[in-house]
């Protein structure tokens, strides 16, 4: 190959040797998440004006907008059964330039049913290149090089639930809502070009491991695993808890007392900060005091923030809405990882059945208590919301990997990454 031609096949991803080398590289990943998974909880912040401008209740537009949960779950399942078959590169490139298609779509969007069917395809998008970005970074960095690479798509990720609720709520408030739309397409573009000038010019790497003969023999090998069976239900009701409390709070903070405006919404979820920085330090954690105590822990914390969303203060119910998100993501990444240790083979397609678990969670979440909002109003959504958070607690019970006693030293792992929308990244072998 001609040294130009080597050079355009080069990657800034490639860039190890320096300390310059390791901070671009980080950036590139964790801007490759951020672009990915933007669009999954940006449009929560936008709930309300949605609701009045399809002229319906809070539950049906709900709904409507967690749909893309439903196309994640397919998309999750489908990429771990096709996984080996694909592509990394290319599928992640081609994804996220799809992507931009029915997030242009919304814009024009005529009626609930079409809102609702471009809210699923967003979802399959997303999580074929967030799953395909997960393999190849599984198979392009080793062990010693994992830890940052993760760190870094967390980052990417939690800081999306962030920053895209924000940027949709001031675009939205200035622009309108196809405007809101046509920017997060614009910027579904940008980090297909992102890709395609970073990721889809490596060199392609081979997996560690040929597939099993049967991806369906490797599932039904994973739900025999009752450990395996308990962090599938905690990513269930995970998810399932967290959609609860940032889909239907958006009402309770339009109205009275609280009454905030649009604008003032987009601020609200500033409360996401602390998060970008607690979600990396879970795999510390888990190896300094094991998965249970993590789990409980985080679990905990995201259950003594729901009484303080009932008050009639707003700043009472953002130390709410804070305990809830740094719980929750970390309650999240200490599933995930467990997920990646616990497997005993195949762990693509474990994490694949989590995926889909946790994003089916969301949509149940969505469903359930957007009826027992409008039926009962936000202290029984609430109710709801701690019940799911106390059967995540039970099952973590069984978060124990069979001959390790529970010991923390057993959990000294690779990390895994985890985000606000599931996905589990660690030894792919």
């Amino acid at each position: 190959m001609a040294p130009a031609a080597h050079a355009a096949r080069s990657s800034l991803l490639d860039v190890r040797a320096s300390s310059w080398g390791v901070l671009l590289r980080t950036s590139v990943i964790g801007l490759t998440a951020f672009v990915t998974l933007v669009d999954l909880f940006a449009t929560q912040a936008i709930l309300p004006s949605l609701a009045h401008a399809y002229d319906v209740t809070p539950a049906a537009m709900g709904f409507a907008v967690n749909a893309s949960t439903m196309g994640m779950a397919v998309a999750g399942l489908a990429v771990a059964f096709f996984s080996r078959r694909i592509d990394r590169r290319s599928g992640i490139l081609v994804s996220l330039a799809v992507l931009s298609v029915p997030t242009a779509l919304l814009s024009v969007a005529p009626d609930l049913t079409t809102f609702t069917m471009l809210r699923i395809a967003q979802g399959l998008c997303m999580a074929s290149a967030f799953t395909l970005t997960l393999a190849y970074l599984g198979e392009e960095f080793g062990a010693a090089e994992a830890r940052g690479a993760i760190a870094a798509y967390v980052t990417g990720n939690v800081g999306s639930n962030l920053i895209g609720r924000l940027i949709s709520a001031c675009i939205a408030d200035q622009f309108g809502l196809a405007s809101n739309f046509l920017f997060f397409a614009a910027l579904n573009l940008a980090g297909a070009v992102l890709v395609y000038f970073t990721i889809a010019r490596t060199a392609r790497t081979q997996p560690s491991r040929p597939l099993a003969s049967s991806p369906f023999a490797a599932w039904a090998e994973h739900l025999r695993n009752p450990q395996l069976r308990a962090a599938f239900g905690i990513g269930f009701c995970i998810l399932f808890a967290f959609i609860g409390t940032f889909t239907y709070v958006n009402f309770v903070l339009v109205w009275p007392p609280l009454s905030l405006g649009m604008m003032e919404i987009g601020l609200v979820y500033f409360v996401f900060l602390p998060s970008i920085v607690t979600t990396p330090l879970a795999g510390l954690v888990v190896a300094r005091f094991g998965t249970q105590p993590t789990a409980w822990g985080s679990l905990t914390l995201a259950a003594v923030g729901l009484p303080l969303l009932l008050l009639p203060s707003l700043s009472a119910v953002l130390i709410g809405l804070m305990l809830v998100g740094v719980g929750t993501f970390f309650a999240q990444a200490t599933a995930t990882g467990f997920v990646g240790r616990a497997a005993t083979g195949d762990r693509g397609s474990a994490s694949g059945i989590y995926l889909a678990c946790y994003f089916l969670g969301g949509l149940v979440g969505t469903a359930i208590l957007g009826q027992v909002f409008d039926r009962l109003g936000w202290a029984a959504c609430v109710a709801g919301i701690l019940a799911s958070l106390a059967v995540a607690a039970l099952l973590a019970a069984r978060l124990i990997i069979p001959g390790t006693h529970s010991a923390p030293e057993a959990d000294r792992v690779i990390p895994v990454a985890s985000t606000a929308n599931g996905s589990t990244f660690g030894d792919s072998r």
